[in-house]
């Protein structure tokens, strides 16, 4: 590595390199686990294990049967970390999710008291099960949450352990049965992944493999201490000027009352994404600089990752969906109008 790899400044310490290296054999080692049970969906794997790299939560889109659940089923038993799973159902509520205040009798002495006992909100991964079929009020159960790290209970501010990841699944919004997520609830997730149908050797070799052996017991693999490294190493990696212009550039002309909007966004986009979208964007490009053995991030990076980053953000408006204009297409148009910066290193 060179003087400039991070932060433009000296080589990683000892230390520091080690964590390097720790990362990457994770991630591989992960990875192998992985495809004890999950098949194809490279993509999607490789952006969940950026968003647990980088400390973001991850939201996974696609109709029923397609392995979301037990991809997040799977990365729980993999990492030794405390994991729940909550299934959201209609009739969820909030205390169900974050705890519940229940009054306690000491049987001697007659004297009662309340206590505070735990919901399942209090693990390091949280598996959201179809959070889309629970209300509103029930999903802003997750707000503080993910977004503080803390739960808030008569009164008193209760801290998360850390890592601690929300990895969500939802069926697409026009099943039945569904609500929409909060817009508020939908930026903090740091990818919103479509997941879609296998390719037909891909479901061939699942449906050969699943009727013809039992499952094989996964590996555990990485400590929670580990990831924390990684979250710190992670936002020493270097970001050029001109990289971290363009993924600024590029979210700000998601916005109808930019200056910087294209006419194709003012025309079809009513709501453009916020500054929570080129935090994300910076720091899962860090990561996958890093699976890709560079330490500086590049423009690439950047329109890798813009779709899974800027999908659930961006809202369309009428005219879009009149002329059959969806988000990806915005996205994707923005991606190829947009200009590298031209400038300097920071």
């Amino acid at each position: 590595m060179s003087e400039h790899d991070v932060n433009g400044a000296e080589e990683l310490p000892l230390s520091e390199d080690e964590v390097l290296k720790r990362l990457l054999s994770g991630k591989e080692q992960i990875i192998q686990q992985l495809r004890k049970r999950i098949i194809g969906q490279d993509d999607v794997i490789e952006h969940v294990l950026i968003a647990l790299f980088a400390g973001g939560h991850c939201l996974i889109t696609g109709v029923p049967g397609l392995a979301k659940t037990l991809l997040i089923k799977s990365l729980g038993e993999i990492l030794d970390l405390t994991y729940k799973r909550i299934q959201f159902t209609p009739d969820l509520m909030p205390a169900d999710i974050t705890g519940i205040d229940v009054i306690e009798e000491d049987r001697a002495s007659g004297k009662r008291e309340v206590k505070f006992i735990r919901g399942p909100i209090f693990a390091n991964i949280i598996l959201a099960d179809e959070i889309n079929r629970t209300p509103p009020k029930t999903q802003a159960a997750l707000l503080e949450a993910m977004q503080e790290y803390q739960v808030t209970a008569s009164g008193e501010q209760l801290k998360l352990d850390q890592p601690f990841f929300v990895l969500a699944t939802q069926n697409p919004i026009e099943l039945e049965g569904t609500y929409p997520l909060p817009e508020a609830q939908l930026d903090r997730f740091m990818f919103n992944l479509v997941i879609d149908y296998l390719s037909a050797e891909d479901e061939l070799e699942v449906a050969m493999t699943t009727t013809s052996k039992e499952q094989e017991p996964l590996g555990t693999v990485l400590s929670g201490q580990s990831i924390l490294d990684f979250h710190r190493l992670v936002k020493k990696i270097f970001v050029p000027d001109n990289v971290a212009r363009f993924a600024v550039q590029l979210v700000r002309s998601t916005r109808p009352g930019s200056d910087e909007a294209p006419d194709f966004v003012k025309k079809w986009v009513r709501y453009g994404a916020g500054l929570r979208a080129i935090q994300n964007l910076l720091l899962g490009a860090k990561v996958r600089a890093v699976f890709r053995n560079r330490f500086n991030v590049s423009i690439e990076d950047i329109e890798a990752l813009a779709p899974d980053v800027l999908r659930h953000r961006v809202l369309t408006n009428f005219y879009a969906e009149s002329e059959n204009i969806t988000v990806e297409d915005i996205i994707q148009k923005l991606v190829e109008n947009t200009q590298e910066p031209v400038s300097g290193l920071v």
